[in-house]
């Protein structure tokens, strides 16, 4: 995660910060699916769409656990670096990965580029995949009344 610490746009919660994101997300999540709206300085009520309040409902919790938080457009395009560490994985592996196929890629001159939007669909499909094997782990144990 060091790449994605070092970016200007990642914001690291100072323990106060971190405290005042577990009240706001406590007082934001009391109000269930109302209408988010900013008061500004002249009165007057910006509301907010829906997405806004989802994306700031999940900031608010993962700062609150003074964790280090970075809004990625989805077309951006990473490193391998980053991209690694967004896996959490080693860049050799990530390399080994575009290299046969398995994660699309570009070269921006010798460089390769991965889309964001790329890695996250491949991390929701390894979940997904984890999650299969795990049901069917399961249902094998069940079969074979190993007390799970």
């Amino acid at each position: 995660m060091t790449a994605l610490l070092e970016r200007n746009d990642t914001i690291v919660p100072s323990d106060e910060d971190a405290q005042l994101a577990t009240e706001s997300s406590r007082i934001l999540s009391r109000h269930g699916d109302r209408e988010l709206q900013v008061q500004l300085d002249d009165g007057q009520a910006l509301p907010l769409p829906r997405a806004l309040r989802e994306l700031i409902t999940h900031l608010l919790v993962e700062m609150s656990q003074g964790n280090a938080v970075t809004v990625i457009p989805v077309h951006a395009e990473m490193t391998t670096q980053e991209a690694a560490d967004f896996l959490n994985v080693s860049r050799p592996h990530l390399v080994k990965l575009l290299e046969t196929g398995q994660l699309p890629h570009h070269k921006v001159g010798t460089h390769r580029r991965v889309r964001f939007a790329d890695l996250k669909a491949y991390k929701q499909g390894r979940a997904e995949a984890r999650s299969k094997a795990l049901e069917e782990l399961v249902a094998q144990a069940q079969e074979l009344d190993m007390g799970y």
